[in-house]
C-alpha cells in the first residue's frame, strides 16, 4: 500500500482549517499511512494560533512562510519536507471534500504509469466570476497543451513527488501538472469530485488576475514540455 504526504497551503483560513484537519483524520485514520503538512502562507488572521495546536500530533508538520509566497511555492515548500513519494494536495478552505481522497487513492497506480490522479469539480460552488475565469483558462490551456483535463484548478490531486521536483519550478505550476505529467509519460486519470460552498472567509486565488497570468504561463509550459520530451526521447 502506498504512503501519502498531504500538503495543505493555507492563507487566512483560521475558521476552516480545524474542521478540515478533523475531516481528513476521520476519513483516513486506520485506512492508509499518511502525514499532513500544513503550509501557512504568512496569514494575517488567527491561523497560526489555530495550527499551533497541531504541533504535538505526530502525523502533522507545520511550515510558516516568512512572507506571502503564493500557492505554488507553498506547495513546493511542503513537498520538500515530505517523507513519502506520493503527494496529495487539497485546498485549505474546506471546499474540497476529504471524502474524495480515498476515491482518488483507489485508482492511483504509479506501477501502471498513472503518476497523477486529479479531481474534476462538476458542480462548483463558487462565485460566477471565478467559474467563468476558470472555464476560459481551462479552454485556452487545453487547446494549446492538450492535457485532456477540463479542471486543472481543482486542488484535489495525487501525484508522484519525484516528477514534480525534477520539473523547473515557476509560480503557477500547480495548475499545469496534468500537462507536465503527461509529457513525462504519465497516464493521467481524472474523476468527478464534490465541491462545497465556502463556509468562512473569502477566496484568495482564482481571480481574473490569475486568469491572465495563467494564459501567460501557457507559453512557459510549452517550453518546459518541449525540453522534457527532448530529454526523454
Amino acid at each position: 500500500m502506498y504512503k501519502f504526504s498531504i500538503v495543505i497551503p493555507i492563507y487566512n483560513e483560521a475558521e476552516n482549517i480545524l474542521n478540515l484537519i478533523n475531516e481528513i483524520k476521520n476519513n483516513l485514520d486506520d485506512k492508509i499511512d499518511y502525514e499532513i503538512i500544513i503550509v501557512n502562507d504568512c496569514s494575517t488572521d488567527n491561523t497560526k494560533l489555530i495550527i499551533d495546536e497541531f504541533k504535538l500530533i505526530d502525523k502533522i508538520k507545520i511550515i510558516e512562510n516568512s512572507k506571502n509566497l503564493g500557492q505554488s511555492k507553498s506547495i513546493l515548500n511542503g513537498i520538500l519536507i515530505s517523507k513519502y513519494d506520493n503527494i496529495i494536495t487539497i485546498d485549505g478552505d474546506g471546499q474540497n471534500n476529504p471524502n474524495d481522497i480515498i476515491r482518488l487513492i483507489e485508482i492511483y497506480d504509479p506501477n501502471s504509469n498513472a503518476y497523477l490522479v486529479g479531481g474534476i469539480r462538476v458542480k462548483r460552488k463558487d462565485k460566477l466570476y471565478k467559474i467563468i475565469s476558470s472555464k476560459i483558462a481551462n479552454f485556452i490551456r487545453n487547446l494549446i497543451l492538450q492535457d485532456e483535463c477540463i479542471d486543472t484548478g481543482c486542488a484535489l490531486k495525487i501525484f508522484n513527488k519525484n516528477i514534480f521536483l525534477q520539473t523547473p519550478f515557476f509560480n503557477g505550476i500547480h495548475r499545469f501538472l496534468p500537462a507536465i505529467y503527461k509529457a513525462y509519460g504519465s497516464n493521467n486519470l481524472f474523476i468527478n469530485v464534490d465541491h462545497r460552498s465556502r463556509k468562512f472567509g473569502i477566496s484568495k486565488y482564482g481571480t481574473f488576475d490569475r486568469l491572465f497570468a495563467g494564459i501567460r504561463d501557457v507559453y512557459k509550459v510549452t517550453k518546459i514540455i518541449k525540453k522534457i520530451k527532448i530529454k526523454n526521447a
